[in-house]
């Protein structure tokens, strides 16, 4: 039988152990664990997809890349960020909108094809570090896929799931070959002018 606890239910635990009033970034990392590194890069690809951010997103993901990588037990946030205090009730209505959508994609993606937890932990990381340093790529536009790709990347290694992590390597292949190729016609765009 499967020990895997799926990342709605750790969400949901986490509400319940949120204290009154206000929280702590740092908190919150602290309590979802091993859980973190996927939350945390979830979120950092969510702001990427705003307009203009994916610069900031870019660069933020390597905090979270460079620890797996390093085999960290869970990121270790700079202490001004990790002191950043939110409300309670604002934490509370985020998680209560994304436990629905959450709890339909954990319909299919599930615990298959397990890999040793560091060993997938470091690669991930190293993935997450080329993606995001591929965001840093001033075309128009071509921060999408690797955003995209990182989600997957995220998602996959959050519900341990080796098949859809198989096919977000895969994804991260290909968005690497479309930013080489965004570069190199970047650059040879210069040379012609």
């Amino acid at each position: 039988m499967s020990s895997h606890i799926p990342t709605s239910k750790i969400l949901e635990n986490l509400l319940q152990e949120t204290p009154t009033g206000s929280v702590a970034l740092g908190w919150i990392v602290a309590n979802l664990k091993e859980r973190s590194f996927g939350i945390v890069i979830l979120l950092i690809a969510l702001v990427g997809l705003l307009p203009g951010a994916s610069l900031f997103a870019g660069l933020l993901l390597f905090i979270p890349a460079i620890q797996m990588i390093l085999g960290r037990a869970a990121p270790t946030l700079p202490r001004r960020i990790a002191q950043r205090r939110f409300s309670t009730v604002r934490l509370q209505r985020l998680v209560w909108r994304i436990l629905p959508p959450l709890r339909l994609l954990e319909r299919v993606v599930r615990p298959r094809w397990r890999i040793h937890f560091q060993a997938r932990k470091r690669t991930v990381g190293s993935v997450m570090l080329l993606l995001g340093a591929t965001m840093l790529i001033p075309v128009p536009f071509s921060h999408v896929v690797p955003i995209l790709t990182i989600m997957l990347l995220a998602f996959a290694f959050l519900e341990e799931d080796g098949i859809l992590l198989a096919i977000a390597y895969v994804t991260a292949l290909l968005s690497l070959a479309l930013s080489a190729a965004a570069i190199w016609s970047a650059i040879e765009v210069g040379l012609l002018l």
